[in-house]
C-alpha cells in the first residue's frame, strides 16, 4: 500500500491529527483493536481549558507543580494557549460538554487545580471527544481505517522513516508506504498486572523506537493512578479523580479520614499505600456519600452504574479502591512539533513525551496535551510534504523472513520496553 500519512493509532491523538490534514491528502489510521478500543475512550473526568488569562498562572504553575517542575515550560505554554482553539475545533465537530442554563461551559475541579478548569461530558469525557472525531473522521472519504492492524515494524533507512510493516486481521503481512508516518500508540498498561489501561496496549512504538535507535525521554516516569476499583476485573476500573473534586473522601479499616484527597496523584498514592501497609489491608476505602445522590448520578452516571454492576450502591456504602498504573509521562522524545529523532517520523500522545508533564501528569492534561501536539504535528507535515525523501526500491527489497515469528517478536519488543521502565513495587511488570 501507498499513502501519504500513516497514523498508527486511532485514540484521540491519531483521529485529531488526522483531521488536522487537508483534505486533499490520503490518511491510513490503522488501529491494533477495534477503533473503540483504546484509552482514549477511557478518560473520565474531564479536560483542562484556559478559562481566561485570569487563570493562566495558575494553570501553568498547577501543572509545573504536579509535574515536580521537571516540565518543558515551553511545552506547557503551548499546551495551555492552545487549549481555547481545540475546544472550540471540538465543538464544531459537534462534541457536548456540560453546560450552564446560559449556554455557557461549566467547569469542575480535580486533584492538584488550584481552581475549577476542566470541561466534562458526565463521567465519560473521553469517549465523548472521541466518538466525536471518529465520526468526523469515518465522513472523510480521504481517511481510510484499518481496524485489527498491527504495526510490527517500521522501514527506515539512514534515519529516515518510509513507512511501516503491518499484520492485517487474517494474519497477512504488508508493507505500507508513507510520506510521513505517525506513531500514536498510546501507553503501556498491558505490561502491568495491575492497570487501567486495554491489554493490548503494550508500549509497541517504544519497543521499535529502541530498536531503531530512535531518542526516548523521560522513560522511567510511570504514572500510577490513586484510586481504581478494588475487583476482580482484568482491567482496573478508574474512579475518577473528579471524584474527589466534587467531595468524596477516603478513609482507613476503620472508617476514618487520613489524607487530603486533593494531593497530586503520586503523593496521594505514596499516602494510600502507607495506609494499606500500616492496616494490612489491599485496598482503602472511598466514600461517595459525601456528594448529593442527584449530583451523582448526573455527573459520574458511568461510575455509579459499574459499582452497582460489581455490588457497591455508592449512595449508602463505601467502595474499596487500590492504586493502579494508569499514565505514562515518557515515551518516544519529541519536539513543540512531534517530530522524533528519525526524519519523516512523528509521535503524538502518551506514546511520545514532549516533556510538559515532567515527572507527574496533572489530572485532565493527558486529553488536552494529546489533541494540542497531535494538530501541530498535522500542520508541521502539511507545511514540509514538498521536502518528502522516497525510496521505494527499499520495499522492493525487504527481506519479509525477519518477521516469520512474530510471537517471539513481539515478546522481544516486551522484554525492551520492560527493560528501560521501573515498575512500581505494588504495580508489577507481569
Amino acid at each position: 500500500m501507498k499513502t501519504d500519512i500513516l497514523i498508527v493509532g486511532s485514540g484521540c491523538s491519531g483521529l485529531y491529527c488526522a483531521l488536522n490534514f487537508p483534505e486533499s491528502r490520503q490518511i491510513t489510521v490503522i488501529t491494533k483493536a477495534g477503533a473503540e478500543e483504546n484509552d482514549s475512550y477511557l478518560a473520565q473526568g474531564g479536560m483542562c481549558m484556559l478559562k481566561d488569562e485570569s487563570d493562566y498562572q495558575g494553570f501553568f504553575d498547577d501543572t509545573m507543580k504536579a509535574g515536580h517542575y521537571e516540565n518543558d515550560e515551553a511545552s506547557v505554554e503551548i499546551m495551555i494557549r492552545s487549549s481555547r482553539s481545540v475546544v472550540e475545533d471540538l465543538l464544531q465537530f459537534g462534541a457536548d460538554f456540560q453546560k450552564d442554563e446560559n449556554g455557557e461551559l461549566v467547569f469542575t475541579r480535580e486533584g492538584a487545580h488550584s481552581e475549577k478548569r476542566i470541561i466534562f461530558h458526565k463521567d465519560v469525557t473521553g469517549k465523548e471527544i472521541t466518538s466525536t472525531l471518529l465520526a468526523q473522521a469515518k465522513r472523510r472519504s480521504n481517511i481510510m481505517l484499518l481496524e485489527h492492524t498491527s504495526m510490527i515494524d517500521i522501514i527506515e533507512e539512514n534515519n529516515i522513516c518510509y513507512g511501516a510493516v503491518v499484520q492485517r486481521q487474517d494474519g497477512s503481512l504488508e508493507t505500507i508506504e508513507a510520506d510521513y508516518t505517525v506513531m500514536a500508540t498510546g501507553g503501556i498498561g498491558g505490561l502491568y498486572r495491575h492497570s487501567t489501561n486495554f491489554r493490548h496496549l503494550t508500549g509497541d512504538a517504544l519497543a521499535v523506537a529502541v530498536r531503531h535507535k530512535i531518542a526516548l525521554k523521560d522513560i522511567s516516569y510511570v504514572q500510577i493512578h490513586p484510586t481504581t476499583l478494588y475487583a476482580d476485573e482484568e482491567r482496573s476500573f478508574l474512579i475518577s479523580e473528579s471524584v474527589r473534586g466534587e467531595g468524596a473522601v477516603l478513609r482507613d479499616k476503620n472508617g476514618e479520614r487520613f489524607v487530603n484527597e486533593l494531593l497530586p496523584r503520586d503523593l496521594l498514592t505514596k499516602a494510600i499505600l502507607e495506609q494499606m501497609e500500616k492496616d494490612g489491608t489491599e485496598f482503602v476505602w472511598e466514600d461517595l456519600r459525601t456528594i448529593p445522590e442527584n449530583e451523582l448520578n448526573r455527573h459520574f452516571p458511568n461510575i455509579v452504574e459499574h459499582c452497582r454492576k460489581i455490588g457497591y450502591d455508592v449512595t449508602k456504602e463505601c467502595i474499596p479502591v487500590v492504586p493502579a498504573q494508569h499514565y505514562f509521562m515518557g515515551g518516544i522524545k519529541v519536539s513543540h512539533e512531534s517530530r522524533t529523532s528519525m526524519e519523516q517520523l512523528y509521535a503524538v500522545g502518551e506514546t511520545a513525551c514532549n516533556g510538559v508533564h515532567g515527572k507527574n501528569r496533572l489530572a485532565s492534561n493527558s486529553l488536552l496535551e494529546s489533541l494540542v501536539f497531535a494538530k501541530r504535528a498535522a500542520l508541521d507535515m502539511a507545511e514540509h510534504l514538498g521536502e518528502v525523501k522516497r525510496n521505494s526500491h527499499l520495499f522492493e527489497t525487504l527481506d519479509m523472513s525477519q518477521y516469520k515469528d512474530l510471537s517471539g517478536l513481539y515478546k522481544t519488543y516486551h522484554e525492551l520496553v520492560k527493560n528501560e521502565i521501573k515498575g512500581e513495587e505494588r504495580c508489577t511488570i507481569r
